[in-house]
């Protein structure tokens, strides 16, 4: 999420100077729940992996979650992003949280970038993205930033994860002929190999992983007002969810996509589940409303006979918040004096990890069990 919030920041000076959004309604926003029927499956195809590199104002993202057994929880993620045409990038996220609760970042862009001839993987000076010949696993080499050496392979275990035919959330008069989108899949359960090196030290990056390719193709503070984001992990279950509000002028609607998986198979695919935040406080310095605990709620038909109602519910209280993002704090210095003046727009990222329970029924069959929480809250602006 970092960098679609980031772009939020920087494309706020439209707000500014006076091009913020008029209220079009909810008939301008065009659900990925409309295509779910075309991939009941919830299926995901080796073009699907394709980067899509739009040439028009967009932030597309390859994220990686690291659960390590040693103990550090690792975010890479890589960002091409274009602004208008004006100005495209791409950059190697990293971030480190260590057990202690001491947090490494680095944020290097990157030069003479450039995708092979499908588009699935990507390099530049001193970094490569590979997705192997089977799809089924990114390497990742990286030496942009001395004090931050990666060297990691993430292989997937279970299968991908993909609404509809092609995952779009689309936005404009028009569904067929859209002005913006967002798009995510998924691979909800992988293994990590490999080490990242800061500072001379070697983390030993063996452990669990979650993947999220994204796109976000419009103004990111114009397609979403806040997001929240969970996956979780136990002995026989996984279980994630995405959920973004557009404000109001797609008329605050809710886009909500999630998945059960029971050892290793999908259980359940949804864009009926919800996310709340079912108790808060008052973050006196960011004037947001943090969430102390969560329930996150899938509803489906089993997979297995697409009859069987399945219900499976992830409740926890949020204990062990790792990080509270300032995005402000990580834009240039220009940007951060024009955004100040867009009025509403101040995002951050709260985020989480520890341990949750979920709760699953099926049919008759009922299910707890306990496993590894990561959960993300981010505000962007309170329209």
């Amino acid at each position: 999420m970092f960098s679609w919030v980031t772009n939020a920041a920087q494309s706020a000076l439209s707000a500014v100077a006076g091009t913020a959004e008029p209220i079009y309604g909810p008939s301008h926003l065009h659900h990925v729940s409309k295509q779910e029927a075309e991939n009941p499956k919830y299926e995901v195809l080796p073009e699907d992996l394709s980067w899509v590199a739009l040439d028009s104002t967009c932030a597309e993202t390859q994220t990686f979650y690291i659960d390590t057994k040693a103990g550090p929880l690792i975010m890479l993620q890589v960002i091409y992003s274009n602004v208008a045409n004006i100005h495209v990038s791409a950059q190697l996220n990293v971030k480190v949280f260590y057990p202690d609760g001491k947090i490494h970042w680095s944020a290097k862009t990157m030069d003479n970038y450039a995708f092979d001839e499908k588009k699935r993987s990507f390099g530049a000076d001193n970094f490569k993205i590979e997705l192997a010949p089977d799809n089924n696993s990114y390497r990742i080499i990286s030496n942009l930033d001395t004090e931050t050496l990666v060297d990691v392979t993430i292989t997937r275990e279970i299968p991908a994860f993909k609404v509809g035919k092609d995952a779009r959330t689309n936005f404009g008069e028009n569904a067929a002929n859209p002005w913006g989108c967002i798009r995510h899949l998924f691979w909800p359960k992988g293994k990590a190999e490999g080490t990242l090196t800061v500072k001379g030290e070697k983390i030993d990056a063996a452990g669990g992983a979650v993947f999220i390719l994204a796109l976000q193709g419009m103004k990111p503070h114009h397609a979403a007002s806040k997001w929240n984001f969970a996956t979780f992990e136990s002995e026989h279950f996984v279980a994630f969810m995405m959920e973004f509000t557009t404000p109001p002028s797609y008329g605050s609607g809710i886009v909500n996509v999630g998945g059960v998986y029971k050892d290793g198979k999908l259980l359940v695919g949804t864009t009926k589940g919800t996310f709340e935040h079912t108790e808060t406080r008052l973050d006196a310095e960011t004037e947001w409303q943090e969430p102390t605990a969560i329930k996150a709620t899938w509803v489906g038909s089993s997979q297995e006979d697409n009859k069987t109602e399945v219900v499976a519910s992830l409740e926890s209280k949020l204990e062990n918040r790792i990080d509270r993002v300032d995005v402000m704090a990580e834009v240039p210095a220009i940007i951060k004096r024009i955004v100040s003046g867009a009025v509403g727009t101040k995002p951050y990222i709260y985020q989480f990890r520890q341990k949750g329970t979920l709760k699953v029924k099926i049919g008759d069959q009922e299910f707890s069990e306990e496993g590894k929480l990561f959960t993300e809250a981010t505000f962007i602006n309170n329209f």
